[in-house]
């Protein structure tokens, strides 16, 4: 069976939605939506396409089988909504919404119309966090006994666009936006949600009303903890999760490479890239859509990611430990 898409959002990341459905036989790219005029045009000409200044107009025209929203965090619900009432199943891009009431918000209305939405969650389909998971299933490193999650890079680059640096649009800074990729990389690799958590963010940024930095530590249900530590200023990239067992340890390097140490040196693991993430992600969304079976990404999974992100800035604002509901 085939189906139609239309991409609302022209942004840097509609390429590589664009690009995995010519990989796929499954899938039709019919339309995109931007504001932006000449973004539009560029895509529509790039992809043979047909572009559009309204998202609604285009649904509504085009009735694509799915719609892809890759717009501001703040227009999450109003689009997912919308598409939902046009019979559109949904693939939203991370994170779900700007609260969990949004997300409540939004599975109601998606249940409601009968179709399906899953979350582009991409830590779920990247090589390394897979092999990295696999090692962690069988295991050959004893008991898992902590993890150590660090990123830092130039949030307040000048490419970034300027709603990330409003709270009001962007829902927080680098937690809502790169602290919710360290929340689902640990509740994917452990396999459990996080129900505690202990956070301090900065705010240092050089623009706008956002952290620019943060450290939290979480503990999953299964009892694993772990640190979250991320900066948005300036210095050297880098983007670690040290994964500790009793025998062993793992470096994931994610979207780049993975190292297991079972002595005193690391040795690079040899992972599977044959198939691009954004191909497995629309694959996940097929199969939910044909054969009823959610995917790990499900929106149950995505509100539980917010729930996180609220509980962190909660602990920032009262200096305590925060419960997550599971």
């Amino acid at each position: 069976m085939g189906y139609t898409v239309a991409v609302v959002g022209a942004g840097g990341i509609s390429a590589q939605h664009f690009e995995a459905c010519q990989m796929m036989d499954q899938l039709q790219a019919v339309a995109v939506a931007d504001l932006s005029q000449e973004r539009a045009n560029d895509v529509a000409q790039r992809y043979g396409i047909k572009p559009y200044t309204d998202y609604k107009q285009m649904l509504e025209v085009e009735k694509p089988d799915i719609a892809v929203i890759t717009l501001p965090h703040f227009l999450h619900k109003e689009a997912a909504l919308f598409a939902a009432s046009q019979g559109c199943h949904i693939l939203l891009e991370k994170p779900m919404a700007m609260n969990a009431a949004e997300c409540d918000d939004i599975i109601e209305a998606v249940k409601a119309a009968g179709v399906k939405l899953m979350i582009g969650h991409t830590q779920h389909y990247i090589p390394e966090n897979l092999a990295a998971k696999a090692i962690i299933d069988s295991g050959e490193l004893g008991q898992l006994v902590m993890i150590q999650d660090t990123r830092h890079v130039n949030y307040y680059a000048d490419k970034r666009p300027a709603w990330f640096f409003e709270k009001n649009k962007a829902g927080g800074g680098i937690f809502m936006n790169l602290g919710s990729h360290s929340i689902d990389k640990i509740q994917l690799l452990t396999g459990s949600r996080i129900v505690e958590a202990k956070a301090s963010v900065s705010y240092y940024g050089s623009k706008g009303d956002i952290e620019g930095s943060g450290i939290a530590w979480v503990r999953t249900k299964s009892g694993i903890p772990a640190t979250i530590c991320q900066s948005g200023y300036k210095g050297a990239s880098k983007n670690e999760t040290e994964i500790i067992f009793t025998d062993g340890k793992l470096k994931l390097l994610t979207s780049e490479s993975l190292w297991i140490s079972k002595d005193q040196k690391y040795e690079e693991v040899t992972v599977d890239r044959s198939t691009p993430p954004f191909v497995l992600q629309f694959n996940d969304l097929i199969r939910y859509i044909e054969e009823g079976i959610a995917p790990s990404a499900s929106m149950e999974y995505s509100r539980s990611i917010i729930a996180v992100v609220e509980a962190m800035y909660r602990s920032e604002e009262t200096s305590h430990d925060q419960a997550i509901a599971d």
